[in-house]
């Protein structure tokens, strides 16, 4: 993933009650350590929860910060117009970045400085703000983050014991990526994924609502139809155990995947893969049934755990089912050890009754 621009700046943020200051850098060139960084900050970011959005309302032009709109480092990307202005000043000085007005180590300062009320509020301690701007396939990317720096010990030249301060990439209370290419082609409210730490809720409300963020979709929710609805096309397909099991862990490994690199679940891409003889038929199934999902779908790795199959055999008699039907379709009566059946198989209650016929 190549880095177009990096920038970095201190917030110093010291013991007693005086306000927060910034020490601003500039855009670096040299992107070598940058790209290392960027991939060992991309699987700490990527384990984190998240909630995925847009930018809020959009508002005129002419209503943004004027400011003053040095000569750009790098030109704007090309692949499409610059969107109107949202109404955040964060987003207003990313439209006007990517339009080439603003070069980048303004447009990072800018967005810092407008962070540090919040930062001076909510937090004890300063850190880094990071700032890069990437390629990565075909799409382009911003990722910005508060980083935070811990001691640490290391060996100099001389084999001696040094202090060696480490850059802390588990601690991410701040931070997100916005996907730039999906945000300029206005066809997605998905293209902010921001970290969601439960330990300062309002930290992270604050600076969602710096960024001009709006849930676009809760993934938690969407995981949950999407499992619900593969439930629904397997039974409704009637599959043989195994089919079905394979299918299941398809689905799964998919969808991990997908979470771990931090991107969304395609519907058509997952139904090519489900069923290669009918790479169709999961995604018409969807559609045909109108579960309301988006063609998108941002996975939720912990409502993914969940979805397993419980399965056992005992006395000639096998069962096994997805786990979130327990309490639906299939309840446990813990009371008299028996399992209710709701929704009995189509093929199995036809053999039934045809053995009492």
């Amino acid at each position: 993933m190549p880095i177009l621009q990096s920038c970095t700046h201190r917030v110093d943020k010291a013991a007693d009650d005086s306000p927060a200051t910034l020490k601003a850098g500039e855009s670096l060139s040299d992107t070598g350590n940058a790209e290392s960084l960027l991939a060992h900050f991309h699987s700490s970011f990527h384990r984190k929860p998240k909630a995925w959005g847009h930018f809020a309302a959009e508002v005129d032009v002419s209503e943004a910060d004027a400011g003053e709109a040095p000569t750009p480092e790098t030109d704007a990307s090309d692949d499409a117009d610059s969107p109107p202005l949202p109404a955040s000043r964060f987003a207003a000085e990313l439209t006007r970045y990517r339009s080439g007005e603003l070069n980048f180590t303004n447009f990072t300062r800018q967005a810092t400085e407008s962070l540090l009320p919040l930062l001076d509020a909510h937090l004890s301690v300063g850190g880094h703000w990071w700032f890069v701007h990437y390629r990565q396939g075909d799409s382009e990317y911003l990722t910005l983050a508060m980083l935070h720096q811990r001691e640490g010990f290391g060996f100099d030249d001389d084999l001696a014991v040094v202090p060696a301060p480490q850059l802390n990439l588990g601690q991410l209370m701040l931070a997100a990526r916005i996907d730039l290419t999906q945000w300029q082609r206005g066809q997605s409210r998905q293209y902010i994924n921001y970290v969601q730490d439960r330990g300062n809720k309002k930290l992270v409300e604050g600076f969602r609502e710096w960024l001009g963020c709006r849930e676009g979709v809760n993934a938690s929710a969407e995981t949950r139809t999407l499992l619900k609805a593969f439930s629904d096309y397997v039974e409704n397909a009637d599959l043989p155990e195994e089919a079905s099991r394979e299918k299941t862990e398809t689905l799964i490994d998919y969808a991990s995947t997908q979470a771990k690199n931090g991107e969304a679940i395609t519907l058509d891409e997952l139904s090519e893969l489900v069923d290669e003889a009918q790479p169709k038929a999961f995604y018409d199934y969807i559609r045909n049934q109108d579960y309301g999902l988006s063609a998108e779908i941002p996975p939720d790795k912990r409502t993914l755990q969940q979805f397993k199959r419980f399965a056992g055999r005992a006395s000639g008699v096998s069962i096994s089912f997805d786990s979130h039907l327990l309490g639906n379709s299939i309840e446990y009566d813990e009371e008299h050890d028996r399992l209710i059946i709701k929704q009995i198989p189509g093929a199995l209650k036809d053999q039934i009754k045809e053995r009492n016929s």
